[in-house]
């Protein structure tokens, strides 16, 4: 994965652009406008991109299970489907609740395949970067519970002075210039989802301010 912007495009199943062509042809936009790697959600979608790009994609499945609070690549299951599509790297939920010797059975199980850890706290990533993660990733920052009210910046700040592997941005940097202070900063790379591939989400923000305004 080159230093640069990496455009997630996903659209879950109750989402509006929900559709693998439509993932296909959002990851073709945001490589014309200068991505220089993707992320993506689910085996189909997935092999439909690699069929359209030609940039090194994050691979993750999303998937609930009954008593298990991690959902991102959560089980052995998921990081099997997605070692099948020869994806560059594979995303991985590391939390506090996922269960140590899971991400220690990855690498065992995987040595030659390149894994993210997706944290949502400082420990969580020292932790991450501890086990051998290539990637450690600030997705999951104000999506747990341990990371309510954390300031996303100073986390990433931390984790770039502390962690030997790269540093990935990622998780509500939703403007370019976000974005650009997370590479000042020293980030590795930053992802941006929502605002660049989510229109529902891009439209509300839209309708509330003009709404505020009537």
């Amino acid at each position: 994965m080159n230093r640069g912007l990496i455009v997630s495009c996903q659209a879950l199943e109750e989402e509006p652009l929900h559709s693998s062509f439509i993932m296909g042809r959002m990851a073709i936009a945001a490589v014309v406008g200068g991505a220089v790697g993707i992320r993506s959600n689910s085996v189909a979608d997935i092999e439909e991109i690699k069929k359209q790009v030609h940039v090194p994609i994050i691979g993750i499945i999303k998937q609930d299970y009954p008593g298990l609070k991690s959902f991102i690549t959560p089980t052995m299951a998921e990081v099997d489907a997605l070692v099948q599509t020869g994806v560059e790297i594979i995303a991985v939920q590391a939390t506090e609740d996922q269960d140590e010797s899971f991400l220690q059975a990855i690498f065992n199980k995987y040595p030659s395949q390149k894994f993210m850890a997706d944290i949502s706290t400082l420990e969580e990533g020292l932790r991450a970067d501890r086990l051998g993660f290539h990637y450690i990733g600030t997705t999951l920052i104000g999506y747990t519970p341990q990371s309510q009210n954390i300031e996303k910046f100073d986390v990433l700040k931390q984790l770039i002075m502390h962690c030997k592997k790269p540093v990935i941005a990622e998780g509500n940097f939703n403007t370019p210039e976000e974005a650009a202070q997370a590479i000042e900063m020293g980030a590795y790379s930053v992802v941006v989802g929502t605002a660049i591939t989510r229109p529902q989400i891009i439209s509300k923000w839209f309708a509330d301010a003009v709404d505020e305004a009537l």
